[in-house]
């Protein structure tokens, strides 16, 4: 494998930049300024405004949800997703080892127990096929629950993580909650226009978890988002995220435990301006990873992952594939890269090999340590797409 060759592939896409590329910019070219100078001149910046309504319908009928509740951050959302789903303290909740830190850290919030499971190379994300075989194994349902036949623990929760905006293979799993009872989460903060089969993700789960970071294919700042199509979730959620008020002229009065994750109105009038620009950032990002995928069909030693079959991704961020043969020239391949003013990263480390989870349950993670060892995220601002020719 000729790193050289590979920075030049990645150049011949993305064009000779003067600075340093990113690997994923904003693009602020619609309302944002017109829309937050409005929260400005109006004073209505903070949790209370017409822009938080505004966003979550306008979230809610892009993703084709029923309910779309907007909150502080991804890992907030996924937070109450899974209060809500039921999972206690003690609880197990099955997860991907190869995922972003927020999946397991929104579960030890409630107490709950990762227990890690394998990825596949066709989605990078959670395997069912493998998981229903290790279920098989080591649960036992009892009633309407499974219990973990090692630790004796209720698993109560299997949480997908759409890795890189590329959706899970989701029939296969839907049929494995069912079997074994199950409450199935979507960690969708990556997959923002992604389809499964022609429906957008965060459909499939009773619950399931947007972001808005800085990095993602729109941004409110910070900001995230629950999806739900259980009308009456939905209510609970806002109810949750808005510190459990009871509305009341000028009491406040609480009923529950509540949280405060309102998202602000500010960063709602940013996310508005974003979703109107959504499609065609989308497109953009179509035309970056095509763009890409034809540049590396000659280049030895590596490949560029391209969404499954049955999947239409809104390829977040694009990552090349070493091959096995090649693993050991990844880190020189990082260092070259980023030293030339292109921005490479690996993907993140394991879960289960960080120290506050590396004494969780965990299956055989064999795909998942071979992907670390040979996935690169590659520069994806929708900026970069297009005919560069």
């Amino acid at each position: 494998m000729d790193c050289t060759k590979i920075l030049d592939t990645l150049k011949s896409v993305i064009g000779q930049a003067d600075n340093f590329v990113s690997l994923h910019e904003p693009t602020f070219a619609g309302n944002e300024w017109d829309y937050v100078k409005e929260c400005l001149d109006t004073g209505w910046v903070s949790s209370v405004g017409s822009y938080v309504d505004r966003f979550e319908l306008m979230l809610a009928e892009f993703t084709g949800v029923k309910r779309a509740i907007a909150v502080v951050n991804g890992t907030a959302a996924l937070h109450v997703c899974l209060i809500l789903a039921g999972v206690e303290s003690g609880d197990e909740v099955l997860l991907p080892a190869l995922t972003f830190v927020a999946t397991p850290n929104a579960l030890s919030y409630c107490g709950a127990i990762p227990h890690f499971v394998d990825s596949e190379e066709a989605t990078l994300g959670l395997d069912p096929h493998k998981l229903a075989d290790y279920l098989t194994e080591i649960a036992e349902v009892r009633g309407d629950e499974c219990f973990n036949k090692k630790t004796g623990r209720r698993i109560k929760s299997v949480v997908p993580m759409h890795t890189y905006g590329h959706p899970v293979d989701l029939d296969p799993l839907l049929d494995l909650c069912e079997r074994f009872k199950l409450v199935l989460v979507e960690d969708a903060a990556e997959s923002l226009g992604s389809y499964y089969k022609g429906k957008h993700t965060g459909q499939w789960g009773r619950l399931s978890a947007l972001s808005f970071n800085g990095n993602k294919v729109i941004t409110t700042g910070g900001g995230g988002a629950i999806l739900t199509n259980d009308e009456e979730l939905g209510t609970l959620a806002k109810h949750l995220t808005t510190t459990a008020k009871v509305p009341h002229k000028w009491e406040f009065r609480h009923d529950m435990v509540g949280y405060n994750y309102r998202m602000p109105n500010i960063n709602a009038a940013l996310g508005c301006a974003q979703l109107e620009q959504l499609p065609g950032f989308l497109q953009r990002k179509r035309e970056l990873a095509e763009n890409y995928r034809q540049a590396f069909v000659d280049v030895d030693g590596v490949r560029f992952f391209s969404e499954p079959e049955y999947a239409r991704s809104n390829y977040w961020l694009n990552a090349l594939l070493l091959d096995d043969a090649n693993c050991d020239k990844r880190d020189e391949l990082l260092t070259l890269t980023n030293g030339s003013g292109v921005m490479t990263r690996p993907t993140w480390t394991l879960m289960h090999k960080l120290p506050m989870f590396n004494d969780c349950p965990r299956m055989d993670l064999s795909i998942a340590e071979n992907l670390e060892r040979r996935l690169i995220n590659i520069p994806s601002s929708s900026s970069l797409g297009g005919d560069r020719a």
